[in-house]
């Protein structure tokens, strides 16, 4: 059981059909990591069918196609289930600007509210590691994590959930 509510963290990625959910870009794969007192206790992970295809730009970021996700569920079955999953949480994200946006605004596409505080690894690790060259999530994953064996083949949501529970994991002590 939690002592705090906000001992709980769930750190979130989303995978998209663009860069703008107001040029009706949307959400078509989110992927996220639940940890409990510092100890990773869940994972969700799931395609979304949005009802819209994906440039083929977008495809070579992410290898997500449109054929993957023919027959998936449609966003108003797996955001009620994410947020079930997020619950009382403080999310944390890799640039959460981005991922925070895409969400409230699916979330609100069903009338729903997105309230939870949130975390961003990207601002964090700028301010933590000034000098470095960039701040990728595989450049801020090599810094604290010299091993590369870990680093994702493709930009999926779900290792990018990962690699961004163990950087701020790192960053915030361990």
């Amino acid at each position: 059981m939690l002592k705090n509510p906000l001992d709980r963290h769930v750190v979130v990625d989303c995978e998209t059909t663009g860069l703008w959910p107001r040029h009706g870009h949307r959400v078509i794969e989110i992927g996220a990591v639940a940890i409990e007192n510092r100890v990773v206790v869940g994972e969700f992970a799931t395609l979304i069918d949005a009802g819209v295809s994906i440039p083929p730009e977008v495809q070579a970021i992410h290898g997500i196609t449109d054929e993957m996700l023919e027959g998936r569920p449609p966003p108003e079955e797996i955001l009620p289930r994410f947020y079930d999953f997020i619950r009382e949480s403080i999310l944390v994200a890799h640039n959460a600007a981005f991922d925070i946006r895409f969400l409230r605004h699916e979330f609100a596409r069903l009338g729903m509210g997105l309230p939870h505080p949130h975390v961003c690894t990207l601002e964090m690790s700028r301010r933590r590691f000034p000098r470095l060259a960039d701040y990728t999530l595989e450049t801020i994953y090599l810094h604290l994590f010299p091993d590369p064996s870990f680093l994702r083949q493709n930009h999926r949501a779900l290792d990018d959930a990962r690699m961004t529970a163990k950087i701020w994991m790192k960053m915030e002590g361990g």
